[in-house]
C-alpha cells in the first residue's frame, strides 16, 4: 500500500478493488483451489485471493 493509487488514497482504492472483486466472484464455484490475481486501478498486482480446503 505504499504506492499508486493505494499510497494516494487507500481506502477508496480498497473500496474500489472489493468492489469489483465482490461483483467477480459470480464467476467462482468458490471451491478449493479457486482464486484469482487482485489488481489496483492502474492494473498492478497488489495481491490474490483463493479458497482453501480447511484443515482436519
Amino acid at each position: 500500500m505504499d504506492e499508486g493509487a493505494l499510497a494516494e488514497d487507500p481506502a477508496g482504492e480498497l473500496q474500489r478493488i472489493l468492489r469489483y472483486w465482490g461483483g467477480n466472484l459470480k464467476h467462482y464455484a468458490l471451491r478449493p483451489g479457486d482464486g484469482s490475481e487482485i489488481y489496483d486501478s492502474a492494473y498492478r498486482e497488489v495481491g490474490r485471493w483463493s479458497v482453501e480446503d480447511q484443515a482436519r
